[in-house]
């Protein structure tokens, strides 16, 4: 009779630590401001002392970077799933996917910060944790060139006006949605100015 794989009980406990560990993370970032994350609040609530933490992360910047990496992976499989599923025209496969990424933006203002404002002084992600947003512009590109846009200034005129609008709906209306009323019609004006 065949036995039961060996299972790394180590390696699942580090794992199920380390999403602790960045879930306590978030939670202080969205208390306290992202700017004011401390290590010591980290561990105080997962229930560690502020040393036993650094076996799992190396620094500050290093939980940032975990943090960075799983916002992205978060964006990238929401904006992947939209991006399977788009409707028919131009201008509402348009509207979906800034929808998409809009509205995952102003689910959480920490993770929004952290993942398209600068506010962390001294932070800059790592290549493996910045692949994520790579992958999501990727899949909003490939949407975009398969609509016939595909000079650089257009996508980068379409990511300003998106972004735009969020920062100004986080900005002030928290909550709200007197910006997020406005993408439809920015959507369809950025569309028409491209031939859409």
């Amino acid at each position: 009779m065949l036995g039961r794989p060996n299972r790394d009980r180590v390696a699942e406990r580090r794992s199920a630590t380390r999403s602790e560990i960045l879930a306590a993370a978030w939670e202080a970032a969205r208390d306290r401001g992202l700017a004011n994350l401390t290590l010591r609040d980290v561990a105080d609530r997962v229930g560690m002392r502020p040393p036993s933490l650094y076996s799992h992360v190396a620094s500050k910047n290093a939980l940032y970077d975990a943090m960075f990496e799983q916002a992205w992976s978060e964006c990238l499989a929401v904006m992947s799933e939209r991006a399977r599923n788009l409707p028919g025209t131009p201008r509402a496969v348009l509207r979906s996917l800034a929808a998409t990424f809009f509205d995952f933006c102003i689910e959480d203002l920490a993770r929004f910060q952290l993942m398209n404002q600068r506010i962390v002084i001294g932070f800059e992600p790592s290549d493996d944790a910045y692949a994520p947003s790579v992958a999501t512009m990727a899949v909003f590109r490939k949407a975009l060139a398969e609509l016939e846009v595909r000079e650089q200034q257009d996508v980068d005129l379409c990511v300003a006006i998106i972004g735009g609008l969020i920062d100004a709906q986080l900005a002030n209306d928290p909550g709200g949605d007197r910006w997020r009323r406005l993408l439809d019609r920015a959507v369809d004006m950025f569309a028409e100015n491209v031939g859409l």
